[in-house]
């Protein structure tokens, strides 16, 4: 059974998380050749101050 983890920055919607679950399963699916009812997606958001880059939180670089 194949787990994908993905970390992504807070704010986007449940229709698009939906479709990155989506199209990660079909990926992962046809890639390994395994049945796409094996796959499991889990989507950690991170807040935005909870995030950094170059010494900045991504709150602060406006992303």
């Amino acid at each position: 059974m194949p787990i994908i983890v993905t970390h992504i920055l807070e704010g986007r919607s449940a229709e698009l998380k939906a479709t990155l679950i989506r199209k990660l399963s079909q990926t992962v699916a046809e890639t390994l050749d395994v049945p796409v009812e094996s796959v499991r997606v889990i989507i950690s958001e991170m807040r935005k101050d909870e995030y950094g880059i170059g010494g900045k939180t991504a709150r602060e670089l406006g992303r």
